[in-house]
């Protein structure tokens, strides 16, 4: 993969997912169906994103109580 390319998870089935692109000034993050909206992270901030991610702080039944 090139810095900068946006990838999906190898999860994504439907085509309703989030894809990820990170290059040397940080991460940005669009959805699949509405790739005009693009947000942005700092590494720090991406990496304390994944974090939580694999310790399930952002699991649907956790989120939604």
């Amino acid at each position: 993969m090139s810095d900068g390319q946006f990838v999906t998870s190898s999860f994504c089935a439907k085509g309703e997912c989030v894809a990820v692109a990170a290059d040397a000034t940080g991460v940005r993050v669009r959805s699949t169906t509405a790739e005009a909206v693009v947000v942005g992270f700092t590494d720090d901030e991406w990496s304390a994103f994944v974090r939580g991610v694999k310790n399930g702080e952002f699991d649907l039944d956790h989120l939604r109580g």
